[in-house]
């Protein structure tokens, strides 16, 4: 297959390449677009076989659901069999944006977009390629990460075409995404609203919306070995070919042992990477030292991490050290991500 390649910007979409994306994704086809979170890969939601190519596309579990992405919040009734009231309250709060919904499904939705459950998961982007494709494209579009099954999200169209190419059919590329971590996700086909992914919008926003919500047990822990309620939740995600581990600790003592652990790497011969924040760039000496912003911005961490984790990728580095980030608010993301990208290796200092 030979992948076309198209550019735009949000301010100026290329309505004749959205056309032809649209035509694409209505024939079964798969196409690759940026939204304010990552780059998805999109799909016709309610055609089997298109779900079947992203997983094939991605190499991604067929028991790990898909997304299926809406251009306007009253798409959600025909393929949603319940709509609580908790999911006008939300949609009117968040949506356009980086939130996403599972409620129970309706017929018209196949299994294998859901993973094989009967539920649903939601979104509304806010990004307007990613809604003007939707629309063309018939309104309702299952979209991933456009990345192999495992490899950081991307967060910029050249990781796509660096997974993809030759896989799927086109790749927008509307530059560098807003966010950089994937959209938060809520479940409110039970009782009780449970986040099973946490994102831009925290656990506090989600609160102050609702009341009280629950987390899901293995956000910050390891997986349950359950079918997964929703992606990211059970394989391991995000991950560099380098071995990465989380170092917790007070930063004097993070930094001694990440200094200590990359110059005895560096004597056996593998390149080693840090990240790390402003505050403490200067303070390692790893082959390649990368800042995710400073800790006051912790929107600016979450959006470098999946292109420092891409970066060291390609720079060959073998080994991987990071300092750990508070667990609270957006930083709950990031170290969500981080968990899942290090395979929950943590070397704990305290």
């Amino acid at each position: 297959m030979i992948t076309e390649y198209v550019s735009m910007t949000e301010e100026e979409p290329d309505g004749a390449a959205i056309a032809r994306a649209g035509d694409i994704l209505k024939r079964g086809g798969l196409v690759a677009f940026p939204t304010e979170t990552v780059y998805g890969l999109g799909g016709d939601a309610l055609n089997p076989e298109s779900a079947r190519k992203i997983y094939a596309a991605k190499g991604r579990p067929s028991d790990n659901p898909l997304i299926v992405h809406i251009c306007r919040p009253e798409a959600a009734e025909r393929i949603a069999e319940r709509i609580p009231e908790a999911y006008h309250i939300l949609a009117e709060r968040f949506w356009p944006g980086p939130l996403t919904m599972i409620l129970p499904k309706s017929r018209l939705v196949p299994p294998e977009t859901t993973g094989g459950l009967d539920t649903v998961a939601i979104r509304f982007p806010r990004n307007r390629i990613a809604l003007a494709l939707i629309e063309a494209g018939g309104g309702y579009v299952a979209a991933p990460s456009a990345n192999r099954s495992g490899r950081p999200s991307p967060t910029l169209a050249r990781y796509c075409r660096e997974d993809l190419d030759g896989l799927v059919d086109m790749i927008i590329d509307g530059g560098q995404v807003d966010i950089g971590v994937e959209s938060s996700i809520i479940d409110l086909s039970g009782e009780t609203p449970t986040i099973l992914r946490p994102g831009f919008v925290t656990k506090e926003m989600l609160e102050d919306a609702l009341g009280s919500v629950a987390l899901d047990r293995t956000i910050l822990g390891g997986s349950s070995g359950e079918r997964p309620r929703a992606p990211g939740m059970k394989y391991r995600h995000y991950a560099p070919r380098g071995e990465l581990s989380i170092v917790e600790g007070a930063a004097a003592e993070v930094i001694r042992y990440i200094n200590e652990r990359t110059a005895e790497a560096a004597g056996h011969g593998l390149r080693t990477g840090v990240i790390c924040t402003d505050e403490t760039r200067d303070r390692y000496r790893a082959d390649s030292v990368k800042s995710a912003g400073t800790r006051t911005e912790e929107r600016m961490v979450a959006r470098e991490l999946f292109r420092i984790l891409r970066e060291f990728d390609d720079e060959g580095v073998q080994l991987i050290f990071s300092e750990a980030f508070a667990d609270d608010g957006i930083g709950m993301a990031v170290m969500n991500r981080l968990m899942k990208a290090a395979g929950h290796r943590v070397i704990d200092l305290t």
